[in-house]
């Protein structure tokens, strides 16, 4: 009889033991450059994210926008100067802000929003999903957003 009770007890424990070792896959994202950008301009910007995968982590995240001519936002110091006299911040300071959250992660992280940049911050969040699905999957091609004002329509 005793055997059979220190048979019931060590099933018990390996059954607990198999559910212990049950965890949540998570998901791996493959080396390379992956990029998401905006289908329209707002304001004549479009921004766009690219960041690099290596071994499984972001090393690094670019996040801004650009204009038609290819310019780039964050080095408009005309625009600097008039958006940080309203809103208290700036192209070249939110867009840093934003991509280093990025840096160094290996899962979609919640992103902090800046005040002042909040519809900036609004797209860095749809376009960091974005990236995040294509590094995933290991495609490498843009992923193109529609700005919420053309999903809403």
């Amino acid at each position: 009889m005793r055997q059979w009770k220190k048979a019931l007890v060590l099933a018990a424990v390996m059954l607990v033991l198999a559910g212990c070792g049950k965890t949540q896959e998570k998901t791996v994202l493959q080396d390379g450059t992956f990029t998401a950008q905006m289908m329209e301009y707002s304001h004549g910007w479009r921004e766009f994210l690219t960041i690099t995968v290596k071994n499984g982590v972001i090393v690094t995240a670019e996040y801004n926008a650009e204009n038609a001519a290819g310019f780039i936002k964050s080095w408009d110091n005309a625009y600097m100067n008039n958006m940080k006299s309203v809103t208290g911040t700036y192209p070249n300071e939110y867009t840093r802000y934003y991509a280093t959250q990025l840096k160094g992660m290996s899962e979609l992280p919640d992103i902090d929003a800046l005040t002042g940049a909040t519809s900036s911050g609004n797209n860095f969040k749809r376009l960091s999903e974005a990236v995040f699905e294509k590094a995933a999957g290991g495609d490498t091609a843009i992923a193109w957003l529609e700005s919420l004002e053309q999903e809403d329509e």
